[in-house]
């Protein structure tokens, strides 16, 4: 089962090492994961995509992950409604000829055209994974040359709380 967890860590050396090193070593198998500033100064956020066999490897994860020193909040966002965004480059072979037909296919994915040479473009596409896979799919015909993905990134919709949240009183 996949499952998508959210995580804020301090920006420090060898944070991203331990945090694979913690997956690794339970035999769990990390499909994406994605990493960048958040909004606080020298704190990241990253989003982990992993496969799961059972509920309890999840919960027993976040534990291992909540006792690391650099490891601010871990977030099981799965069943939470989220905002989830990945970006794909999709260099696709291509003549001149092929180039309008190309552009018609992707419109409907709001996808562009950012590169072009003689015998390719390069086609870049940002949205859920599933939306991306289509496209991959009706690409393959004429070529795929490469391909780069950045893996999902995610939060929380609005001002959600998880059941575990626990609000803070004002004393």
């Amino acid at each position: 089962m996949k499952r998508i967890l959210s995580l804020t860590v301090l920006n420090q050396t060898g944070v991203l090492n331990r945090i694979t090193g913690l997956f690794s070593k339970r035999h769990f198998n990390i499909e994406s994961i994605t990493v960048g500033h958040s909004e606080t100064e020298g704190v990241s956020r990253m989003t982990l995509v992993v496969n799961v066999q059972e509920e309890k490897e999840v919960e027993q994860i976040t534990k291992q992950l909540n006792k690391q020193i650099d490891v601010l909040k871990v977030t099981d966002i799965t069943s939470q409604s989220i905002v989830s965004r990945e970006l794909a480059l999709i260099k696709v072979m291509s003549t001149p000829s092929t180039r309008l037909e190309l552009q018609g296919l992707i419109q409907p994915f709001r996808a562009s055209i950012i590169d072009v040479s003689r015998e390719s473009v390069v086609v870049q596409v940002t949205g859920e994974s599933e939306k991306i896979e289509v496209l991959i799919d009706l690409l393959k015909p004429y070529g795929i040359k490469e391909i780069a993905r950045t893996g999902t990134t995610a939060f929380a919709r609005g001002t959600q709380r998880t059941a575990k949240e626990v609000p803070l009183s004002i004393v």
